[in-house]
């Protein structure tokens, strides 16, 4: 990365002073124009001042040319020798015809050079001209080619040992995070790259806490497993050696379905949690009935509650909202299925629909579940969404619970972009709203 930074800002270097000297070139070529133009007129009065064109009377300096021609551009004298030829052709020539004055400036191929005329009517209708050789720009900056190499050479040696320096700093920080990225403000980093350096310190943090998190996981999944698996391998093994009676044989076959469907279930939900994970977050939506959906879950629960001694209500009126429906359905489901597993004998569940509107006029659609059971207390009340967190474990294994229905409602209600809210009081029970 050093180098890389290091040859680009050379190669800047190089490009700028080239671009540079171009550019002062081509501005001093234009001001150099000017001069000479200057020059050829002021060369131009003194000849006209002298007030005699005879070969023998103008005075003709090196690298001048002066010419003089009649009214119609034939040439009457000339220090180049062109006495009798028709310059009327000529570009400054016709420029002075019309307007009095002219300036053209001509290329000589033979030597690369430019050739710089004034022309100037006189009184008497002739046209003096006046012109000097000169080196033409591609000439110029051919023999400024060892002065620019010169410049070139010391600029990207200085620049070589600037940009070494300059990487050096600028790569410090970002050094310093590679090897700590804990370090944080200990590292002395630019104030521009601070958010940078947040974001990667953020991302990493991110990064750590969901490997700690499948960590705990993938240990928690093992120990789920290995509960009902162990029960299973026992029973199966007493019955095997014939160590059980016929009596005993029912009630381990009971004891081994038992296992075998809280394996099941606890599959079920880790598949189906893995699914949420890596699912998309565009879910396809669609409006439904929350109504509808929390009804039949109360329906198809009934059974359920009947067995734990509860019983479940519902109530509300019917209310369409945007989501997943089959989400909704597990939504619903989770929340009434831990309502009736952690209440007491004789409890009640009470599941509502409604509606309402906000304070900034907002209508909104709320889903309650609200219990008669164990509660919850305030300790627990953050953590009751994590994977396998359990308030009562002794509870939930009896009751079949998995530790995961919270957790799957937590990942549906983040996918939908909607509010969850949990008031709870150990020993008298617990309200869950979805608010939509």
């Amino acid at each position: 990365m050093k180098r890389t930074i290091t040859l680009q800002f050379i190669l800047i270097v190089i490009i700028t002073v080239i671009s540079t000297l171009a550019l002062a070139i081509m501005a001093f070529y234009r001001s150099f124009t000017d001069e000479i133009r200057d020059d050829l007129k002021s060369y131009a009065g003194v000849v006209m001042s002298a007030g005699v064109f005879a070969s023998d009377k103008i005075i003709s300096a090196d690298n001048m040319r002066v010419t003089l021609t009649d009214s119609a551009g034939v040439v009457i004298y000339d220090t180049g020798s062109a006495e009798g030829r028709d310059f009327s052709g000529r570009h400054e020539i016709k420029k002075a015809m019309d307007k009095g004055e002219g300036f053209s400036v001509s290329h000589i191929k033979h030597d690369n050079n430019n050739m710089f005329y004034y022309t100037k009517q006189l009184e008497d209708g002739n046209i003096l001209r006046v012109g000097k050789r000169t080196d033409s720009r591609l000439n110029m900056l051919y023999n400024s080619i060892p002065q620019i190499f010169f410049i070139v050479l010391f600029m990207a040696a200085a620049s070589s040992v600037l940009a070494y320096f300059l990487t050096k700093t600028l790569i410090k920080p970002l050094e310093g995070m590679a090897e700590d990225i804990n370090a944080g403000k200990e590292v002395n980093v630019y104030k521009e790259l601070e958010p940078f350096a947040e974001m990667i310190k953020q991302q990493h943090e991110d990064i750590l806490k969901n490997a700690n998190m499948r960590q705990e996981f993938t240990a928690n999944v093992s120990h789920e497993l290995k509960t009902p698996l162990t029960s299973i391998s026992g029973y199966a093994e007493l019955i095997e050696n014939g160590m059980a009676t016929e009596a005993d044989g029912v009630r381990f076959a009971g004891e081994i379905h038992k296992s075998s469907k809280r394996l099941l279930t606890l599959i079920d939900d880790i598949i189906r949690l893995s699914e949420l994970d890596v699912m998309d977050r565009n879910v396809d939506m669609e409006d439904v009935d929350i109504y509808d959906i929390a009804y039949n879950c109360v329906s198809m629960l009934q059974l359920s509650a009947e067995r734990h001694n509860v019983t479940i209500e519902m109530s509300g009126k019917r209310n369409i909202v945007h989501a997943n429906k089959e989400m909704m359905e597990e939504l619903v489901y989770n929340l009434c299925d831990n309502a009736i597993r952690y209440n007491k004998a004789g409890g009640t569940v009470n599941v509502s629909v409604d509606s309402v509107v906000d304070e900034n006029g907002q209508n909104r659609v709320i889903l309650d579940v609200k219990d008669t059971g164990i509660g919850i207390s305030k300790e627990h009340q953050e953590r009751i969404f994590e994977r396998f967190y359990r308030v009562d474990k002794s509870r939930s294994k009896s009751t079949g619970g998995t530790g995961l229905g919270l957790a799957i409602v937590k990942h549906i209600v983040a996918q939908h972009h909607i509010s969850m809210e949990l008031e709870s009081e150990k020993g008298k029970g617990t309200e869950i709203k979805v608010i939509f």
